[in-house]
């Protein structure tokens, strides 16, 4: 029973930082120690099913409890709060460098030249990739009004690619929505699910998310099950090497976070400014202490 509430607890929080962009729902994971049996429960899946969906059943239960009722939350967070929010999110980054550098590093010191090359690399392809984030100028509701073939097959790949960025560490599979120009289709889509709970014969809303939430899902499904196989034989012959890029990509986002403008919509003062440093800190320690448990 206490296993199975830690799983929900850690879908919860899984969930929730799929939602924030630039924040690696994969680096949660590996923050808070259930990354490796994630990846290994779900390539192993057919050789102890009962096991399998003992251990995923709650987690799924979690993480789609952390995305529905606190896509509102963060929202209101980032609308009202953002640069304390952001900066607590930019802090678990931080928090777990440290860790992963040392898997990097392996048994030296220092990392080879060629662990500092397939470090800085990807680094400096993020920071560049950063700064030609899209944004939707479009209403959500109006693109979900008039969707059509084109889009849908768009929602697909984009699922199939926020997935391959979901199960590696330092990518975030939000981001990835935001470069592709559909995170506000997405989230609104998510929030429009509670409006069920009002009625649940609402056809036209159910035909409205389901357009979007369907094609985008399929593609999640099928992006996490190809690249969560793939990474796992990664790690297991090229730990140190797959470590360095995952040092890079965090590093890359960190530098990332800073310079987005979600950070600094609601202007910066004195106070905002003073409580952006505690939940850095926080966030940070967090990430350190929750981590070096694990890693």
């Amino acid at each position: 029973m206490l296993k199975d509430l830690r799983n929900f607890i850690n879908g919860l929080a899984f969930g929730i930082t799929q939602l924030v962009p630039g924040v690696s729902a994969a680096t949660i994971a590996v923050v808070m120690g259930f990354y490796d049996e994630l990846i290994g429960t779900i390539n192993h899946f057919t050789e102890n099913v009962k096991k399998s969906v003992r251990y995923l059943l709650p987690l799924l239960l979690g993480i789609a409890a952390g995305i529905i009722l606190f896509s509102s939350v963060l929202d209101f967070l980032l609308t009202n709060y953002s640069l304390p929010t952001m900066m607590f999110f930019i802090g678990l980054l931080i928090g777990i460098v440290p860790l992963i550098y040392a898997d990097a590093k392996g048994e030296r010191r220092i990392l080879k030249p060629a662990g500092i090359a397939m470090t800085i690399l990807p680094m400096a392809a993020l920071i560049a990739i950063s700064g030609f984030r899209a944004e939707s100028a479009v209403n959500p509701a109006e693109i979900i009004s008039n969707i059509d073939v084109p889009y849908i097959l768009f929602l697909f790949a984009a699922g199939v690619l926020s997935a391959a960025a979901l199960v590696i560490p330092g990518i975030s599979g939000a981001f990835v929505l935001l470069l592709l120009g559909i995170y506000p289709v997405v989230i609104y889509s998510i929030s429009s699910i509670k409006g069920l709970l009002d009625n649940f014969l609402n056809v036209a809303l159910i035909l409205d998310i389901c357009s979007v939430l369907a094609p985008f899902g399929i593609g999640v499904i099928i992006g996490f099950l190809s690249m969560a196989r793939l990474i796992e034989k990664l790690i297991k012959n090229y730990r140190e090497a797959v470590y360095s890029v995952i040092l890079g990509l965090l590093l890359g986002s960190v530098f990332a976070l800073f310079r987005d403008p979600i950070v600094y919509q609601n202007g910066i003062t004195a106070a905002s400014l003073a409580a952006g440093a505690a939940t850095l800190v926080c966030g940070g320690a967090l990430a350190f202490f929750v981590g070096k448990k694990y890693i």
